[in-house]
């Protein structure tokens, strides 16, 4: 499959030139930047800082002219220019950085076309333009600066990106899924929220993230990484095998745990959890350690200390 092909289009009065490296990295994420190009007034005397960073990034300057003190001509310029872009056909997507919410309609525009749109501004972005894209980064996200409390009243709690996942993992699991695959909630939660970055709240990963929250259950089966409900009967039934094993010792056969669980639990199922295999589904808890029984030929779990 062949990668998307984007068009970036920076608005020069609302980003710094420190971000230009961190930008073209960042998109590197979702496909190849085709056309890029920077608008504003480049007669001006603070534009001499971009001049390196165009040229060692080729990014094509958009010269624009204020018509009028108080008026953004390049704002105009750019939508514009944004316009010509689409009906060319020639990119998938667009990358739109500023922090100006004039561009909310540009942006829905552009996805009312088929077009995937990310936008990436400052925290001070309104929401409005937020919500009208794809997918939105707050650029100090990229940059590796750390948030001030302003910037962090800006992000959405962790609360109510929790109750999102546990809701998303209910409807799941009200359609017959007992588990959600990680990547469905990601997609999920961008579809819902397009600023949801788990950098926002000092992680780099997805499942480190959900692992973090009091209401989700993760669970690892091979490369996959699942997520339930914590509050349902996963986590009844992770406790249900911890006291089973502890009534044994503390160490109990494979074999013999398997059979006891669908004695006492007619209806126990690993496939419910989405697994395929008995021992996989053990392997996923946190406590648990198989040993293998050299003498015996068995294998064994065991509750860690």
């Amino acid at each position: 499959m062949e990668d998307k092909r984007f068009a970036l289009l920076i608005d020069s009065d609302n980003v710094s030139a420190e971000y230009v490296q961190k930008i073209l990295d960042e998109l590197t994420k979702y496909g190849i930047v085709t056309i890029k190009r920077i608008y504003g007034d480049w007669t001006k005397s603070n534009s001499n800082k971009w001049k390196n960073v165009l040229l060692c990034n080729s990014i094509q300057p958009m010269q624009q002219f204020a018509y009028t003190n108080g008026k953004n001509a390049t704002d105009s310029f750019m939508i514009i220019d944004a316009m010509d872009i689409l009906y060319s056909n020639n990119v998938e997507g667009f990358c739109l950085v500023t922090s100006d919410s004039d561009f909310t309609r540009l942006a829905s525009r552009l996805r009312e076309a088929g077009k995937n749109v990310i936008g990436m501004g400052e925290t001070k972005t309104p929401d409005a333009f937020v919500s009208a894209c794809d997918r939105f980064i707050y650029l100090n996200n990229i940059s590796g600066n750390e948030q001030d409390e302003k910037e962090k009243k800006h992000v959405r709690s962790i609360s109510q990106i929790e109750d999102a996942i546990v809701e998303i993992l209910d409807e799941n699991e009200d359609a017959g899924k007992s588990v959600t695959n990680i990547g469905e909630v990601g997609s999920r939660l961008l579809k819902k929220f397009p600023d949801f970055d788990v950098r926002n709240y000092g992680f780099s990963k997805l499942s480190t993230f959900c692992e973090s929250l009091k209401s989700i259950k993760l669970f690892k089966n091979n490369n996959n990484i699942l997520l339930a409900n914590a509050t349902r009967s996963d986590v009844d039934m992770e406790q249900y095998i911890y006291d089973l094993i502890r009534s044994k010792g503390g160490v109990m056969d494979l074999s013999m745990l398997a059979n006891d669980l669908k004695t006492q639990i007619p209806d126990f199922s690993i496939k419910k959890y989405g697994f395929s295999q008995f021992k996989q589904f053990i392997k996923s808890f946190p406590h648990l350690t198989l040993e293998v029984d050299k003498k015996n030929n068995t294998n064994k779990v065991k509750i860690d200390k």
